[in-house]
């Protein structure tokens, strides 16, 4: 009976899956422990929501917290981020964990006792979710810190949110990049997830447990524009005295779509689209000015040139053809996100382990900006999709939208799966 009892010890001990599973379930029971101050977290930070680079309570709510964790922590990064380093008990690699902080210029409509006090100001992309569940996982983490094989760099990043056409300098990821948020330690790699409420493959709910990743290009080149179109004022009454330059735009948006529709290949990934229209003084006098502002989102770079090309073409033929003249303020944003196929599939056993196989699904790229690309061209990343949706609960509107709303059992999930692929990189 010692012989086999040894021989089981011995077998457990060396046997990796019974390791994974003690520790998982040591995580899940913690994280158990710890949804309340999940809950309170992520209500918090959604009910006083913060445009990009003016995220200042934010930035101090999360100093604060990793500073009470025992975190090595660096705030005012480009702005209003914060860097905080989590140094284990055991020597590894170092690896970095990103989540965003800003909110949208939404007016929320769900009447939730979380709901946004700023007017005009939402977290609908679920930003408020990637600080919480990075918060949850440097909260799990520490509690374990002597047994951490490494170092974990937890990246909260502000002004995510579309980079104007018209700002000055860098933006978000890019200037925490710049400013140092990757260097003294370098990450070997680094993770990020997104709340999703619907599939990229069949825009159904995706709801809490589910996973969606892309390999290799996983977003789009995000871009920005605005068009100033001048015309010549004149009373209403005689606008042949004038340049409509409402006119101009109106056939200029429409011929815009045709880039789209009648002069790319239906084959390749591409959107433009015209989300602001402003112009005219008053209704009895013919507009001298009109401007636009839009985005175009590509996979491909050389389709990116070509539509600026073709842009510039048709906003000229048209201005031409009523005497107009224009101007274009192109922008080029985001790159595409690049998931590194190798760390997608070392980390992939180790989801299907927390969530099950059925629950991951592999997906085309989205057409949606992610500025986590940066990121992704200076180290190994891995950015997923994590199901907030439920629609027991009737929450189910997507992202940039006044009724988006998060599963608060999808924070569980997001801290559970994040940790675990932490845990497993820095020891494997």
């Amino acid at each position: 009976m010692k012989l086999l009892s040894s021989v089981l010890l011995i077998i457990l001990f060396i046997h990796p899956a019974f390791s994974d599973q003690t520790r998982d379930a040591k995580f899940h029971a913690d994280i158990d422990a710890m949804f309340g101050l999940l809950v309170e977290t992520r209500s918090d930070f959604h009910m006083h929501p913060e445009l990009s680079n003016q995220e200042e309570r934010t930035g101090e709510i999360i100093s604060d917290r990793l500073r009470a964790l025992g975190l090595e922590v660096r705030s005012g990064v480009a702005g209003h981020g914060v860097v905080g380093l989590l140094k284990g008990g055991k020597p590894g690699p170092v690896i970095a964990v990103r989540a965003d902080m800003d909110a949208l210029p939404i007016q929320e409509n769900r009447d939730v006792p979380y709901r946004s006090k700023n007017p005009g100001v939402m977290h609908a992309c679920g930003h408020d979710v990637h600080m919480t569940v990075a918060l949850g996982v440097a909260e799990l983490l520490t509690k374990h810190r002597d047994e951490l094989p490494g170092t974990v760099k937890f990246i909260f990043q502000p002004a995510e949110e579309s980079l104007p056409a018209d700002y000055p300098g860098d933006w978000g990821a890019k200037r925490m990049i710049r400013e140092g948020a990757l260097e003294n330690p370098k990450p070997a790699a680094i993770f990020g997830l997104h709340s999703s409420a619907s599939s990229l493959i069949d825009g159904e709910p995706l709801e809490t447990l589910k996973l969606e990743y892309t390999e290799g290009i996983a977003s789009a080149n995000s871009d920005r524009f605005v068009i100033l179109i001048k015309g010549k004022m004149a009373h209403a009454a005689s606008p042949e005295k004038g340049v409509d330059a409402i006119v101009v735009a109106s056939e200029a948006v429409l011929q815009l779509q045709t880039i789209r529709s009648r002069r790319t290949s239906p084959r390749e990934p591409f959107v433009l689209t015209i989300g602001m229209m402003n112009a005219g003084r008053r209704e009895n006098i013919i507009a001298e000015q009109a401007e636009l502002r839009g985005t175009v989102r590509t996979l491909n770079e050389k389709v990116q040139d070509d539509v600026i090309r073709m842009m510039h073409q048709i906003l000229k033929g048209v201005a031409d053809s009523y005497g107009a003249t224009y101007e274009l303020k192109y922008r080029k944003g985001y790159p595409s996100i690049n998931n590194d196929l190798a760390l997608i599939q070392q980390m992939l056993p180790t989801m299907k382990r927390i969530v099950g196989k059925k629950n991951i699904a592999a997906t085309e790229p989205g057409m949606g900006g992610e500025d986590f690309s940066y990121y992704s061209r200076e180290i190994p990343a891995f950015f997923f999709r994590l199901g907030v949706a439920n629609k027991a609960k009737k929450i189910t509107a997507g992202g940039h939208t006044p009724d988006f709303d998060a599963d608060p059992e999808s924070f569980k999930v997001g801290v559970e799966v994040m940790s675990a692929m932490i845990w497993d990189y820095l020891e494997k």
